[in-house]
């Protein structure tokens, strides 16, 4: 029960960081503020924790996600955590240095975050430039 309850923990957090980018009114100023890029910073702080939770928290059941790059013979948990936050920040960032890969569902769940990836910078220019042109009116 705690496993679930945990993803969807971990899910949840992950959709309320990205949905600032996606929701009208959330992004404030005419140009790039602090508080923009803020909110960015801790949009991909969130996901990419969240993301390596998840492939920490499915290896620790026992459910194969991640290879290569000795990580099976990660010994403690620390060190998984660690490798799975490092794949997810690689993966989000689309850098693909190749030295750990998914597997299984895995898999599925990389092309995922790659796609959230390419989409966070592209949401927050939008929403800046929407902003911007809302503001001048």
């Amino acid at each position: 029960m705690q496993f679930y309850l945990s993803i969807f923990l971990i899910v949840t957090a992950m959709t309320l960081s990205l949905r600032t980018l996606f929701i009208p009114n959330k992004i404030k100023g005419k140009q790039l503020s602090f508080e923009n890029f803020l909110t960015l910073a801790l949009t991909y702080a969130t996901v990419m924790a969240g993301f390596g939770l998840l492939y920490y928290l499915l290896e620790h059941r026992g459910i194969a996600v991640l290879s290569g790059g000795g990580f099976r013979e990660l010994t403690t948990s620390y060190e998984r955590m660690a490798t799975s936050v490092y794949f997810s920040a690689v993966t989000l960032f689309s850098v693909g240095y190749g030295d750990i890969a998914p597997v299984g569902i895995g898999r599925i769940i990389a092309v995922l975050e790659a796609l959230i990836g390419y989409t966070i910078p592209a949401a927050f220019v939008t929403r800046v430039v929407f902003e911007r042109e809302k503001n001048s009116i």
